[in-house]
This record gives C-alpha cells, sequence and structure tokens, in this order.
C-alpha cells in the first residue's frame, strides 16, 4: 500500500520540454496501455480507445494546428488562481498565477476583450517536443444505463487517465494531459489528421516523455479532515 501513495504523492503534470531524442519504448508503451486496459468503467463498458501517436511527421501536422483560449475558460481559469505560494498553500486548491500570461491573470480583466486580442497559437507550444501522445476517445452512441449526461461514463474515462498516469509515473516517464484536444475546431482537425469516425469524440490528450528541463512547482491538497465527512455531513474527519 506503501508504495501505491508514494506513486499517488509523486504523480503530478510535468509541464516542461520532453527529450525529444529519449522515445518511449513498445514494452513501456503496452505497460501504460495495460494499465488503461483495466481501468474500472461504468458496466464494464470500456467506451474508449486510444490513438497513439509517436510518428515524427504525424507529431508535426498536429503541431501546427492552432488554437487559442476561450472567455469561458479564461474566466472559470482565473477563479483558480492564487497570486503567491503562500496564498496557494492557505487555499489548498487551485494552481498558482504564474504559470500563465498575465493577460490572464488581471483581476476585473475583461477576458471577452483578451480572448478576441489573442492570436491563436500552434499546438506545438503545448506538445513542447514530446516524443509520443495519446489521444483518448469515447464513443457519443454509448453512455452508461440510466447516467444523467453519461457523468458515469465520463468518471471512467478519468479511471482510464488515473491508471496510465500512474503507470507512467512507476515508469518514470513524464505525462501531462491536455486539454485542448477537444476543443471543436481543433478536435476538427485530429480527425482529419488520424482519421477517426464522426461519433468517436477526444475526451483528452497525454504527452508522454521524458522532461529535458527540471520541473518543481509547488502542489498542494486538502488535508483529509477538510473534506471528510463521518456518517452526517458536517461532522468532519474520522477521529
Amino acid at each position: 500500500m506503501k508504495g501505491i501513495l508514494d506513486l499517488m504523492h509523486e504523480r503530478h503534470s510535468v509541464r516542461v520540454p520532453y527529450d525529444r531524442n529519449r522515445p518511449v519504448t513498445k514494452q513501456q508503451l503496452e505497460q501504460i496501455i495495460e494499465a488503461a486496459s483495466w481501468a474500472p468503467t461504468a458496466h464494464n463498458m470500456q467506451n474508449f480507445e486510444v490513438v497513439v501517436v509517436d510518428d515524427p511527421a504525424i507529431l508535426l501536422a498536429i503541431g501546427v494546428i492552432r488554437s487559442k483560449a476561450s472567455a469561458v475558460f479564461l474566466q472559470e481559469n482565473f477563479q483558480q488562481l492564487s497570486f503567491s505560494e503562500e496564498e496557494l498553500r492557505r487555499k489548498k486548491t487551485g494552481v498558482i498565477a504564474s504559470m500563465f500570461p498575465p493577460s490572464w491573470r488581471t483581476p476585473n480583466g475583461d477576458f471577452d476583450a483578451v480572448a478576441a486580442a489573442a492570436e491563436p497559437t500552434p499546438l506545438s507550444v503545448s506538445l513542447q517536443d514530446c516524443p509520443c501522445l495519446l489521444l483518448v476517445l469515447y464513443d457519443t452512441r454509448k453512455r452508461a444505463p440510466a447516467s444523467e449526461r453519461d457523468v458515469l461514463g465520463f468518471i471512467s474515462l478519468g479511471c482510464v487517465m488515473e491508471n496510465m498516469w500512474l503507470m507512467a509515473q512507476s515508469l518514470g516517464i513524464g505525462l501531462q494531459v491536455l486539454s485542448v484536444f477537444s476543443v471543436e475546431p481543433v478536435e476538427r482537425e485530429m480527425r482529419r489528421i488520424l482519421d477517426f469516425p464522426s461519433y468517436l469524440k477526444v475526451a483528452y490528450g497525454c504527452r508522454l516523455g521524458y522532461p529535458a528541463a527540471t520541473h518543481d512547482y509547488l502542489r498542494v491538497r486538502r488535508a483529509s479532515d477538510e473534506f471528510v465527512h463521518r456518517n452526517r455531513y458536517g461532522k468532519k474527519g474520522l477521529g
């Protein structure tokens, strides 16, 4: 159990560039994909497909796709920001503001104007020389039985993500989840490049690789007695 908890503690988003000359091996990919296959899914639907992209030419074509953040993203992202490590430690949720461009972290900013003025950026900025990308797809024609808006189906996709992430962590491989691939214009271009059918939609992408730079940032979590309620809501902690 201690080993599993250690992996969970160590697991983090590796946001730095990856070493393009150090590929993820076939054996490592097989282990990560096997971990995905054993993820718990609602009614054992296994409602996911994984496209492994490690062909440099295809990664280059994906990197050319351009996208920009929406005003909705900027506004909701701003609500999760802390402007100092002290604030982040106190709040214990969210992320540090310095990770984002200045225009994304201006109090009372006009995010509609910021989004409108922003130039689309190529996905190569997000991929950062990663030698391997996993694109996780799901079938829109299916859903977990009686699951409103398929909440259970999306929980299942999260389980797939966590299994792959913990396996990658155990292998010493960096992983970062990228949500940009589910944005409609980007998804349309990904469908064209990778030739997956229209009934499959992108859940998320995972860039895999070995970090080419150091990656250290403050990670925070709530203590269990701040979110655990025993026997009734409001009776905090396990004591």
